[in-house]
């Protein structure tokens, strides 16, 4: 055991010698490299440093007599503190001429250029050194740092913060843009039994003790200073006035005067970005939130600092770039007495740009009204133009919530709502049903498979191919004469569309539904899953190319994707584009040329008056006596066997009026995910027939 022990400390020993040779060895290389270097090798390796922000460094190549009240530690924290406060990078060093050389004493010239928070700043200096024990050292001033800088003067960075842009709609409405909360904060020194406080406020605040306590621990906190602890709605005195003030407002109200009977407890101004449309745009706007790290990395150099906020969803992501603006800088050397004796670089705040939406305020919130409740989302377009009139996802979340901080509870909420509030349904691919037959019809004529006019035999409500199909029967609701594709329309025949889409064949219906914009990206500034008719490459077997004839099958569409389809029906069979970003004489842009011929729109028009006109059509709910409606219904069964009975449905209703001089154009589609217990589609077209009542003003 005493053998064990000595051998130990031997070992210990002698690797502790090999260290201490090492560090000798490592000493004395750098006093020759010191030793050996030029000047010149010296400026350059000490603005190098600089840049690498290696102040220790900076500090052994400086002679020590010339710093002026300076000790290391003050040299260190006046370098860092000035070249990290501008945002110094980049820092270039050119055109070194030695002047003169006299002695022990040397003198450079140099000009050197920098980028910072306020531009580039760059100036022309000397710098002296002299050579003491074998070695060059620098002879520092305050002015290698800021020209004119003198070692009583201070720097200051001041920014001005650039204003956000505006997300406006078509009508100039504001959809985001600036507005007043309330902070919540304690002054500490005027906080009386502190334990009891904070509980109070951990429970009106939602917050957990903790994290009040941590936040007042702060080590910037004083006694007099104003800790915010979180931000919630500021309640105008306006609003209260209001007739029949919200109940939810008054509950806010209420709270508020409970905080501040708390002594300490404050309430601030604080300006915010604000969401007028709230839950009814949400999935569309999007929010906004505080960089973090990660931000600032991926965004490195486009004016990011610790304060800003970006977009993280919705519009405010996607015109990020042009809503965020420019912060604007001002480096200032400041003298003993407080006054800007010199400005060194300076650049102009640019607030962003107002982006202006295509979106109606009123279509758009007038249909999460109506739906709010039911999982599934609406698109609206001007079907003469492209321009989207309305993207609704419901349920939804506030957006408001998200820039005031949402709380656990609330998160936890949020994420656990089996309906699925954050889940952004009109980006998603949905089976489309039957309000898919009017394409399908019109891929049947223009490829000669289908005659509009033939009678294709009542064949009940249940029918087959032939044997070979098992016990695979394609079902209908109506029995009707004669079955024409006018009739099959109105009466929307599941067993017509499935006839049809076998006279069509596989490989032809493939084709044409990717020459429809299937398995392609829409175009559309907001990115859209892809639509596809199978699972696979290919519609595998018979039974599902006739499934896929009356929209089941595999086939899967993207609810803006489907009204662009439908734009062909009312724009001479082209396809338009849609988009979202409003122009001031908007005009159509072709996305798919003669997706169908004028012709073949003709006879599909008539069916789909019928839909909404006649007392027999699936549509009948909407009809109008003022304004002229066509359009589609669909319900999309979701089950896994044709005997299944525990499936769910998902309800369609296109409409559209008919005539191109209408008031007020607008291609509707409507989906909700679930009415098999509310009456099947009838329940979207009830929903519909009430948006479009305020639409076209009563």
């Amino acid at each position: 055991m005493i053998t064990i022990k000595k051998s130990k400390k031997i070992l210990f020993t002698v690797l502790l010698i090999a260290a201490g040779m090492l560090l000798m060895v490592f000493a004395v290389g750098l006093v020759s490299r010191m030793r050996t270097e030029k000047p010149e090798e010296i400026l350059k390796a000490y603005f190098s440093a600089v840049e690498e922000k290696d102040y220790e460094s900076m500090y052994q190549m400086v002679d020590p007599d010339t710093l002026i009240n300076l000790d290391k530690e003050g040299f260190i924290q006046r370098n860092s503190r000035i070249y990290e406060g501008m945002e110094a990078h980049n820092i270039r060093i050119e055109n070194i001429q030695e002047i003169s050389s006299r002695g022990k004493t040397t003198v450079l010239s140099y000009e050197i250029s920098m980028d910072t928070a306020a531009g580039t700043i760059d100036f022309s200096d000397e710098a002296g050194f002299v050579r003491a024990k074998n070695r060059y050292l620098l002879l520092w001033n305050d002015g290698m740092i800021l020209p004119d800088l003198t070692p009583s003067d201070k720097v200051s960075v001041v920014m001005d913060k650039a204003k956000r842009g505006r997300i406006l709609d078509r009508n100039g409405k504001t959809l985001a843009g600036p507005g007043l909360a309330s902070s919540v904060g304690i002054v500490p020194g005027k906080l009386q039994n502190k334990e009891e406080a904070v509980n109070k406020l951990a429970l009106f605040l939602d917050m957990k003790e903790k994290t009040i306590f941590q936040k007042l621990s702060a080590s910037w906190v004083k006694e007099d200073s104003f800790v915010p602890l979180t931000t919630i709605p500021k309640v105008s005195d306006l609003e209260l006035m209001s007739e029949n003030p919200d109940q939810e407002l008054l509950q806010e109200q209420q709270r508020q005067e409970q905080l501040l009977m708390i002594p300490g407890v404050m309430l601030t101004d604080q300006e915010i970005r604000t969401y007028p449309l709230g839950e009814s745009a949400s999935h569309l706007i999007g929010y906004v939130q505080s960089v973090t790290a990660e931000d600032l990395e991926e965004h490195e150099g486009e004016g990011y600092d610790a304060a800003s906020v970006i977009g993280k969803s919705g519009a405010e992501l996607l015109y990020e770039k042009e809503l965020k603006g420019k912060n604007g800088c001002e480096i200032r050397i400041i003298d003993q007495a407080g006054n800007i004796r010199k400005v060194a670089a300076s650049i102009p705040r640019e607030d962003g740009q107002n982006i202006q939406l295509t979106i109606d305020s009123d279509l758009q919130q007038s249909l999460y009204e109506k739906f709010q409740e039911d999982p599934g989302c609406s698109v609206a377009v001007n079907p003469y133009t492209g321009e989207v009139l309305a993207l609704v996802s419901t349920p939804s979340y506030d957006n408001n919530d998200f820039i005031l901080g949402l709380s656990d509870t609330q998160w936890k909420d949020l994420n656990e709502d089996i309906k699925k509030p954050m889940y952004n349904r009109f980006r998603q691919i949905w089976c489309p049903g039957s309000v898919l037959k009017p394409v399908i019809a019109g891929i049947g004529m223009k490829t000669g498979s289908l005659d509009p006019e033939e009678d294709f035999g009542n064949e009940g409500l249940s029918w087959q191919k032939d044997s070979s199909w098992g016990d695979y029967h394609v079902t209908t609701l109506h029995e009707y004469e004669p079955v024409t594709l006018k009739n099959a329309l109105i009466y929307s025949d599941n067993i017509y569309f499935a006839k049809a889409a076998l006279r069509i064949g596989a490989e032809t219906l493939a084709d044409s539904l990717e020459q429809l914009g299937f398995g392609q990206k829409l175009p559309f500034e907001i990115s859209m899953t892809e639509s596809h008719y199978s699972n696979t490459d290919k519609i595998e077997t018979e039974i599902q190319l006739a499934d896929s004839g009356y929209g089941q099958g595999q086939i899967l569409v993207n609810p803006l994707h489907l009204a662009s389809i439908y734009t062909a029906f009312l724009n001479q069979g082209n396809m338009l584009r849609p988009y979202l970003r409003y122009r001031e004489n908007p005009s159509a842009e072709t996305w798919i040329p003669q997706a169908f011929s004028p012709e073949i729109v003709d006879k599909l028009m008539e069916g789909m008056t019928g839909v909404v006109n006649d007392p027999s059509g699936t549509g009948y709910g909407a009809c109008r006596q003022d304004v002229l409606l066509a359009g589609k219904t669909g319900t999309a069964e979701l089950k896994a066997t044709q005997e299944d009975s525990t499936g769910t449905e998902i309800g369609w209703f296109a409409v559209f009026p008919v005539e191109k001089d209408a008031s007020r154009p607008v291609l509707l589609i409507s989906m909700v995910e679930n009415v098999k217990e509310l009456g099947g589609s009838g329940y979207v077209v009830q929903k519909d027939a009430e948006v479009l009542e305020e639409y076209f003003g009563g």
